[in-house]
């Protein structure tokens, strides 16, 4: 069919890009199409299949709209032409975009995944240090302070690290932001091959006169009677993992799965979902059996304000004290829900959970351990643990919050935001300014701010707890940007 002249003007030419891009079929009422100036045979092509090998070693599609609308007007193509060509165009747009896409995640991937040269000096200098200096071995904390641990009275905070670097910030901001320092208690619970480097670290940089406690999880006792629960269920995450996600070469040559399903496979193969620092907030009520309330906090926050009002919020019997993630005027981060995290798709979590259930953040959370104790939240949390193992990791995203949602599900006392500020981790939007308006910030995401993927106008806010003019931080060459 060949099309008078007068259809192809300008102005009928923008109508078929707008329409066909944005849209990719004509308009319809009813299962009928209106009336529009755009040939049907045009609306017929691009709506056909679209073969991935469709321009498959072809040289001369049109590389931008210039180039396209240019051809267009040199060759005066009838209808048909117009629209085999265009579909050429978006399908090699769509191919390349695909693939940026993938390279972008598998970079991220990489650079998250992977221990910084910096942070591995740190630890190494750390452990050399350990071994020569009885300075670096100190006790933590001194032998008079060792009952403070266990007195209520106390501020307790625990926050579970293999990264010194990212506790040394944590600390340091907790210390310098308190009204009464002297009532600050500390708990930093890290794994056997990073004990003797944090031991080093808080020995030679005393944050007096708060009391800091460092402790290596092979010396609880209770983690080393019997079965403990975190740990099988480790062993099995990883023997599940193993069998159906593959590694990252794998995964990238999918052809055919979207990059967002692409991005979450990667994320599997993140250190971090096999950390046992990622799972042992479960077992707060059995790790500190004598203490009643304490805040959890994540490393990859920064507290810019005194904590200590946190123990004046009155918790409603409630067990967990967390910001919700559904409420706020930034859509990309606060319009989390459950069906954020939980796989809806799945009959098991469409039975028993409401997708629309407003979500709460993980990172600073207050746990009164006592109403903890008289619920069955750690058996949930075990239990759906299990039946996610035997549906092969499909009923929810990776982390640790989808079964905390499910587990601390009507055990939640909303407070305030102020308390918590999130996404500085996956997105820019948030300015400096608000930042600096938060009690606490929470670098989650990938790009945490000691990495060189970290956002460059709020990572200020994380570097500014750090002493570079410290021995070992220049001896490792970490720097501010």
């Amino acid at each position: 069919m060949v099309v008078a002249r007068h259809h192809f003007q300008l102005h009928s030419t923008d109508q078929v890009l707008g329409g066909c891009l944005a849209k990719r079929i004509g308009p319809r009422i009813l299962g009928r199409r209106i009336e529009s100036n755009v040939p049907e045979v045009i609306y017929r092509i691009l709506e056909e299949p679209v073969s991935k090998d469709e321009v498959l070693g072809k040289t001369d599609v049109p590389q931008t709209l210039q180039e396209f609308m240019s051809e267009m007007k040199q060759s005066r193509s009838d209808a048909k032409a117009f629209a085999l060509r265009l579909r050429e165009m978006i399908v090699l747009l769509e191919q390349r975009t695909r693939t940026a896409k993938i390279q972008e995640y598998l970079y991220r991937h990489v650079a998250s995944s992977s221990i910084p040269k910096q942070l591995h000096c740190l630890a190494l200098k750390l452990a050399n240090e350990h071994s020569n200096n009885a300075a670096a071995r100190l006790q933590l904390p001194s032998a008079e302070l060792v009952p403070a641990l266990v007195d209520n009275s106390y501020f307790h905070f625990v926050l579970a690290s293999d990264n010194v670097l990212a506790a040394s910030v944590v600390a340091a901001s907790l210390v310098k932001n308190a009204l009464r320092p002297e009532k600050f208690v500390l708990h930093i619970i890290t794994d056997r091959k990073t004990y003797s480097p944090m031991q080093a670290w808080f020995s030679l940089h005393p944050l007096d006169p708060a009391i800091i406690e460092v402790k290596a999880l092979h010396q609880f006792d209770w983690l080393s009677k019997g079965k403990v629960p975190v740990l099988e269920a480790m062993e099995k995450d990883q023997r599940v993992r193993s069998q159906f996600r593959g590694g990252s070469s794998a995964i990238v040559a999918n052809n055919t799965e979207k990059p967002q399903v692409i991005a979450s496979k990667l994320q599997a193969l993140s250190p971090k979902y096999n950390s046992l620092m990622n799972h042992i907030r479960i077992h707060l009520p059995e790790l500190f059996p004598s203490l009643n309330k304490v805040v959890f906090l994540d490393d990859d926050i920064v507290i810019q304000t005194d904590l200590s009002p946190l123990w004046d919020i009155d918790m409603n019997g409630k067990v967990n004290g967390a910001v919700e993630t559904c409420r706020g005027e930034d859509s990309f981060v606060m319009s989390k829900r459950f069906k954020s995290y939980l796989n809806f798709s799945h009959p098991l979590i469409a039975k028993n959970f409401d997708p629309n259930e407003c979500a709460w953040a993980y990172g600073m959370n207050i746990f009164d351990l006592e109403a903890w104790r008289k619920t069955n939240i750690s058996l949930t949390y075990y239990h759906w643990l299990e039946e996610n193992f035997k549906s092969d990791l499909s009923l929810w995203q990776l982390g640790t919050l989808p079964p905390g949602l499910i587990a601390f599900y009507g055990h939640v006392h909303v407070i305030d935001p102020f308390w918590h500020m999130l996404g500085l981790g996956y997105q820019d939007n948030t300015t400096l300014a608000d930042a600096e308006t938060a009690g606490v910030i929470h670098f989650n995401g990938r790009a945490k701010p000691w990495l060189d993927i970290a956002f460059p106008q709020l990572r200020p806010l994380w570097a500014k707890y750090i002493d570079f003019s410290d021995k070992f931080i220049k001896g490792c060459h970490i720097r501010a940007s």
